[in-house]
Order: structure tokens, then C-alpha cells, then sequence
């Protein structure tokens, strides 16, 4: 497929986006709270081993219906309605702290000091190298053992207008995980009149270091544990994506997502190719990659993806400043895992879709930098749009 063609595609692709982001705001609106959202409730979920509590806070508005854990920043259960007006929780996790510390795979957990991977665990930053915490085979991966996900956060809840929300802080010393710099992370979790969830990610550092933060939510649109993802309809605002060697480093390269299973522009079911004798698929065994956004880094969040469960009609829309997402078509869930609602997570039960700078960027300058020095502020922005 040629260049021009390619060009049309994305264009028309990014437009249809757009339209649908625009459509979930109004068709929303109008489930909102007069009054704006009720105020967020506190409660104990549990305590860790060493008598640390952990708190939930439960937080509606717009017909959204949201939980969030002191642990890890992780939403623990996001409820939104269906055609018929019925709720089901769409984010897979579990009901108590104990399953989170001892065996989850990242469920709906705040992803830091870098999300996703860097080639064994080693970078070079103003010609000092550095050695990250392994914990993905020979990779490092998430952050390493006890990324941002596995720590304490403080919360703050807040009202604002018509939005209410939540205020997350988290101070990561200097030489965690093997990270320089003492980072200052904030991170603010809105629910709008819409019924809209927007994260907004701040962080400040001390010395040169390395950020990539993101939110690792399974998605299920028909309800979590209710079975595969393979229906629901995929489509991704990406004309190429990063391919990755076996240990699902990329190699560098950009490469055209078109004539290949990797092509989301337009809409199509998540299991359509999957199935694909597609070297790229066998790595991943499935979808494990990041697409390289046409729009590239913004100032403001600009939609990329749109994800659609036929079934019950839910809808959900994404729009982000970052220049990447990694689709994760669920392929490591082996139904060793026992959700919320008491049903076994199997292969593809969920997907998710990370915002995001390039895995291993630290070691690929042709990749845009995810260097962060004192003096400057880290911002990343990404709204959840949803409607039915």
C-alpha cells in the first residue's frame, strides 16, 4: 500500500475519532448529577504484612462509578452502564489486598518509575551507566519488582465544580529500583460531570533520571470474568508500531502497520488477526506492542482509540498528549487468577490499552526522550471517555 494511501487512511481514521470522542461527551451529559458528583467515600480494604492500611475510595459521577486503591494507585473496580442502563464492572482485579501483593499482573495499578520495558535493566544518561531492577527475564519491566504499583500512595479527595476526584502522591527516593534522582509524582484522578475519568500525571526530579508513567487497566466492556475480548472492536488513530525481538524489546525500528495484522485504523474485532502466523504474534502470543500514534506528542490529549463491546454497547473512547500506546490483547492471563466477581481470568479475557512513551527508549535515541532533569516537570494527560 502506498504512502498517499496510508496518509488517507490515518486521516480519516483520526477524524472518525474525533467524531466518536465528541459523540460520548454529549450522548453522557445527560446522565450527570445536577448537582455535580457525590462527594468520594473512604473505607478500609485491608492491611499489608507489615500493618500498613490500605484504603478505597469510591468515587461516582456521570453514571461512572469508580474504586481506587491507597495500593498502588489501582482501580480496583470502574462500573459504567450499558444500552439498557444495566452496570457490570469493565476492569478486571480482585476483591481483597492479599491477591493484589502476592499475584497480580498489574491490575488497574498506577505504572512507575517506567512503564513497560527497558533492555536488561541498563541505560546511559549524560554518560553514567545505570542498572534497573530485573524482574521481566533479563528485562526490567514496569519499574521493576516494586514499581509505583506495589507501593503505598497518599490520597487526597477533592470536589471541584461539577467534577470530584482524587489527589495521589508519591515520593520515590534516589536509587529505588536502581533509578536515580528522588522523584515527586502526582498523579490526579477526575471524574467529570460527563462521567469521563481523566488522569493527569505531574513529576519533578533532582537529578537526570528516566519517567514513563502510565495506568495499566484490563478492560472488559461486557463485564469482567465474563469472558473474552476477541468481539469487541478495535480502532487505533496508528499508521505504524515499534516491533519487538523475542524478549519484546523493539528493535528500533518504526515499521508500517499496513498489509500486517497491526492495522487498527480502521475498526476491526481484536481476535480478527490475532491468530496470524505473523512473527510479531508468536513473540507476543498475541498483541504486546506499541503503536506509534499519528499525532505524536501533543499538548493536549487528542483521541487515538476507540474500543466497543457489540454485545452491550458499551463504548469507550481515549484521547492522550502521549505519543504511544501499547495494546495488550491479554495473552499471559492462564486462569491460575480468580476476579472480583468469582469467574477465572483466561487468555484474552481483557485488553489493555497503556498510554505511553516507546518501551526502552532510554536506549533507542531515534525514539522520542523520556529524560527528565531538575528544572522541568513531567506532564501527561489521558481521559477515558464512555457511553453506550
Amino acid at each position: 500500500m502506498g504512502t498517499s494511501r496510508r496518509t488517507v487512511l490515518a486521516a480519516a481514521a483520526a477524524t472518525g475519532l474525533a467524531a466518536a470522542s465528541a459523540g460520548t461527551a454529549h450522548a453522557t451529559a445527560g446522565t450527570a448529577h445536577p448537582t455535580g458528583g457525590r462527594k468520594p467515600v473512604k473505607e478500609l480494604f485491608g492491611k499489608l504484612a507489615d500493618g500498613t492500611r490500605v484504603h478505597r475510595w469510591s468515587l461516582e459521577n456521570g453514571g461512572t462509578r469508580l474504586k481506587v486503591l491507597s495500593y498502588g494507585g489501582i482501580v480496583q473496580s470502574l462500573e459504567i452502564p450499558d444500552r439498557r442502563g444495566r452496570y457490570a464492572n469493565v476492569s478486571l482485579g480482585f476483591d481483597n489486598i492479599e491477591d493484589y501483593v502476592a499475584s497480580s499482573p498489574y491490575f488497574g495499578a498506577l505504572i512507575g518509575r517506567y512503564g513497560n520495558r527497558i533492555d536488561k535493566g541498563k541505560f546511559t544518561l549524560d554518560g553514567k551507566a545505570y542498572q534497573v531492577d530485573v524482574n521481566d527475564g533479563e528485562n526490567s519491566l514496569h519499574g521493576g519488582a516494586k514499581g509505583f504499583d506495589k507501593r503505598v500512595w497518599d490520597v487526597e479527595a477533592f470536589t471541584s465544580g461539577s467534577d470530584v476526584g482524587l489527589v495521589l502522591h508519591y515520593t520515590s527516593v534516589d536509587g529505588e529500583m536502581g533509578y536515580p534522582g528522588t522523584l515527586r509524582t502526582k498523579v490526579t484522578y477526575t471524574l467529570t460531570r460527563h462521567g469521563d475519568w481523566r488522569i493527569d500525571y505531574e513529576a519533578t526530579t533532582d537529578k537526570a533520571t528516566v519517567v514513563n508513567l502510565t495506568s495499566h487497566v484490563y478492560w472488559n466492556l461486557a463485564g469482567e470474568g465474563s469472558g473474552s475480548v476477541y468481539d469487541h472492536e478495535l480502532q487505533l488513530a496508528a499508521s505504524r508500531y515499534t516491533p519487538v525481538d523475542k524478549g519484546l524489546i523493539p528493535t528500533g525500528e518504526l515499521a508500517p502497520v499496513a498489509g500486517t495484522p497491526f492495522d487498527f485504523r480502521r475498526t476491526k474485532s481484536v481476535g480478527e488477526d490475532i491468530r496470524e502466523a505473523h512473527q510479531q504474534l508468536l513473540y507476543g502470543q498475541g498483541f504486546d506492542h506499541n503503536w506509534v500514534l499519528d499525532k505524536g506528542i501533543t499538548a493536549k490529549p487528542e483521541p487515538i482509540a476507540k474500543l466497543r463491546d457489540p454485545s452491550s454497547g458499551r463504548t469507550l473512547k481515549i484521547a492522550t498528549s502521549e505519543p504511544g500506546v501499547q495494546f495488550y490483547s491479554g495473552n499471559f492471563l492462564d486462569g491460575t487468577l480468580v476476579g472480583t466477581g468469582g469467574h477465572i481470568y483466561r487468555q484474552g479475557d481483557a485488553l489493555c490499552l497503556e498510554t505511553q512513551h516507546f518501551p526502552d527508549s532510554p536506549n533507542q535515541p531515534k525514539f522520542p526522550s523520556t529524560t527528565l532533569r531538575p528544572g522541568q516537570t513531567y506532564r501527561s494527560t489521558t481521559v477515558h471517555s464512555f457511553g453506550r
